[in-house]
């Protein structure tokens, strides 16, 4: 028989398991009988390649699925890559600008979206191969893009759906505008960061007013205040009064407003309703005409006079050599320290704009024409608001760590209509075409000419909102629909809760009647050794494909799974995936010892298969009793999703019962002919147990290993250990 070689070198045979598995074509569903389970790996951007992020989520996820595939189940573990629409995009900008010192203007938007498909495809055959390395269990024939031919068409479905249905309209709305990137982004993609500038007061007619962007104020003209402020109780709602301000006179309102905090400043304040959505909101409570004062490059509108044309960043100083030479400037408050809104892909500052963009409308009721929920009946008049909350509050989808619920219902009280529109050119294009006036939503361009489809794109959370039914056939009516939605498990980091997974929910429930999945496993962010955020800035992010190539990827896997406990950001070190390493080269030296001590020798894989276990001696009794408890041990901790509680029941019993304590007195008994053959057929019976209780955390090593151990089939289509 083929010996294990005295030396683990994980680089000589881990690509050589890829294969076997590919060949055996064991990951296809229709090659399993059982229940039906599936997974859909979330989408990785097809921004760059896969982080430590991404390896923790393959980690985990194809535990689950190698976990479950050995008990008997069904399972379909789907891959796929995400376009990222806007971060694509804004990644090759940025390329372009640096390399050639070109904007996407320079190019016709055929052009350029030439150039954005071919980054992204070369960055999807990356990601793939780097999810084989992996070692993720998955089904490559079913693999899916968020931008291919079947996920435009369920995409245009969806969207055609909902548009029907009024939940999709158009409207003009106070929207987060990229004035870097020339697009407006949905709230959940704005990163809030601190900034410290100068706070102003200035004198507005008899009021002192304060502001950190003077550059704002050329179209203010309404003076808002509480009205139960007794400072201000002399002047009415309504009152006019005249002021002299930065371009000349003004004739101004006043208005009284709960909003208003009296114990700030000097609770006064004038309001920009163009570009700022408090003061947006005011003007729509009271009716107020609402002016713009910057353009969508960020430069002033005529409306400054003088000022017009000039980007605001640069033309505040000398705003305030104005209001200084008018005798309106009353003091400066140095080194306050605000929150500014920037979008996280690119770091543009936003600047908020009234735009006319496409929206999803979740406070609209509908009619849920079919219904699979439970206690929302086919036909049932319901919001999306309150669809995506009841599915959570009944415990009909259960979110683990259970904390991550409560955080789940925050974001949905304080949900707004969903802007899906986008001002970019990589992602799907809004399937709604105009002519003389006529509007047309559907799949394809109506017949006739003159049609004109909209220039938009759809935020790309839109098409993978569709994920775990547009990777089933959807919109076709598919047996693998039928069998696998809702799927088994949603598993990804709570970075993305509201991102994606509520949106998955909210999908599903309104298209399909269906919830998405039944259960959602959130785990942490893997930072730095000092706990730090990874990125690019702080030159701190670390290739997982570096840390395998030296370490292995079944130590990778481990150290990810063994430290990280659901919900909880992990500090990553490379310490602890060498100690890995030396735990599975410490498998692969009990394996040497087994196989030399059993299978080498002569016949003994006769003599051994089939006969029955006993436990004769004292150290017989303990290992069986200690492996027994730990299959019960492992297979309850996986079945509740504590992942690395089982790790670590696995790594205690195989390092420290099964090698410092039986190995080291079975080499007596060994030597001992009455008890020798027994001793034998438990070493062998518990290797193979270790074995199959570690395959779904390290599946190549223990792959390998099997295939010496005479068994004429594969380890990740065995069953797993009964205790």
């Amino acid at each position: 028989m083929q010996e294990l070689p005295k030396t683990y070198d994980p680089s000589l045979f881990e690509s050589g398991i890829n294969q076997k598995w590919k060949e055996a074509n064991i990951f296809t569903p229709q090659k399993q009988g059982g229940e039906p389970f599936a997974m859909v790996f979330p989408p990785a951007n097809v921004t760059g390649v896969l982080h430590l992020g991404h390896a923790l989520t393959v980690a985990i996820q194809d535990i689950i699925i190698r976990f479950c595939r050995m008990q008997g189940f069904r399972t379909l573990y789907i891959p796929g890559t995400d376009h990222a629409a806007i971060a694509t995009q804004a990644k090759v900008e940025a390329e372009l600008y640096k390399k050639e010192k070109k904007t996407r203007r320079d190019f016709s938007r055929e052009e350029f979206l030439k150039l954005v498909e071919q980054y992204a495809a070369n960055s999807q055959a990356t990601i793939l191969d780097q999810l084989k390395q992996l070692g993720a269990s998955v089904d490559w024939s079913r693999l899916a893009y968020t931008l291919d031919e079947k996920r435009t068409l369920a995409v245009r479905t969806a969207f055609m759906l909902l548009f029907k249905q009024g939940l999709i309209y158009r409207g003009s709305r106070l929207v987060n505008w990229d004035p870097k990137l020339q697009t407006n982004v949905s709230d959940d993609e704005i990163d809030w960061k601190e900034e410290t500038t100068n706070f102003y007061y200035l004198k507005y007619g008899p009021f002192i007013i304060g502001t950190a962007r003077p550059e704002t104020k050329f179209g203010d003209k309404y003076v808002v205040m509480h009205p139960r402020d007794p400072r201000y109780s002399a002047y009415e709602h309504g009152q006019k009064i005249e002021v002299e301000w930065i371009n000349g006179h003004v004739g101004a309102t006043i208005i009284k407003d709960e909003v208003v905090d009296m114990e700030f400043g000097t609770g006064v304040m004038t309001i920009t309703p163009a570009h700022d959505a408090t003061d947006y909101e005011i003007a729509k409570r009271h009716g107020l005409d609402i002016e713009p004062v910057i353009d969508l490059r960020g430069c002033l509108l005529p409306i400054a006079g003088e000022f017009s044309g000039q980007h605001i960043g640069k033309a505040r100083s000398a705003i305030i050599e104005k209001l200084r030479s008018k005798g309106l400037f009353e003091r400066v408050e140095a080194n306050y320290t605000h929150r500014i809104a920037t979008n996280n892909r690119g770091g543009g500052i936003i600047e908020p704009q009234i735009r006319e963009q496409w929206f999803i409308a979740v406070d609209k009721l509908f009619r849920l024409a079919h219904s699979e929920i439970t206690g929302i009946p086919s036909g049932t008049e319901v919001t999306l608001k309150q669809l995506v909350r009841h599915v959570v509050e009944s415990g009909q989808i259960k979110i683990i760590p259970a904390h991550f619920a409560k955080t789940y219902f925050h974001w949905i009280d304080n949900l707004h209509d969903w802007c899906i529109s986008r001002q970019i050119v990589f992602g799907h294009q809004i399937p709604v075409w105009y002519r003389n006036g006529e509007t047309h939503c559907g799949l394809a361009a109506p017949d006739g000419e003159g049609w004109q489809q909209d220039p938009d794109t759809l935020d790309t959370w839109f098409s993978s909102g569709l994920w775990t039914f547009s990777t089933l056939g959807w919109p076709e009516d598919t047996p693998d629909l039928k069998l696998y939605h809702p799927n088994a498990v949603m598993e990804t980091g709570y970075d993305i809760l509201f991102f994606w997974v509520a949106r998955m929910i909210l999908m599903s429930c309104s298209l399909l009647g269906q919830i998405p999945f039944r259960t959602v496993y959130l785990h942490g962010l893997v930072r730095d050794a000092e706990r730090q955020k990874m990125s690019k800035s702080k030159g701190n992010i670390i290739d997982p494909l570096d840390v395998m190539r030296k370490y292995g990827t079944d130590a990778l896997r481990f150290a990810l799974v063994y430290a990280n406990s659901g919900g909880t950001d992990m500090a990553f070190m490379e310490d602890r995936v060498k100690g890995m390493k030396y735990f599975a080269n410490k498998l692969w030296n009990i394996s040497r010892f087994v196989i030399t001590n059993t299978l080498a020798k002569d016949d003994r894989d006769q003599v051994l298969v089939g006969k029955p276990i006993v436990a004769v001696t004292a150290a017989d009794q303990q290992i069986t009793e200690k492996l027994k408890a730990v299959i019960i041990e492992t297979t309850s901790h996986l079945e509740n999703f504590r992942f690395n509680e089982a790790a670590q029941a696995i790594y205690q019993f195989i390092w420290h019962e099964l090698a410092d304590k039986y190995i080291e007195t079975s080499k007596a008994q060994l030597k001992d002919d009455a008890l020798a053959e027994n001793t034998q057929r438990l070493l062998l019976h518990c290797l193979k147990q270790s074995l199959k209780l570690l395959h779904p955390f390290m599946p190549f090593v223990t792959e390998y290993i099997w295939g010496l151990l005479q068994t004429n089939t594969l380890l990740a289509t065995e069953q797993w250990p009964e205790s």
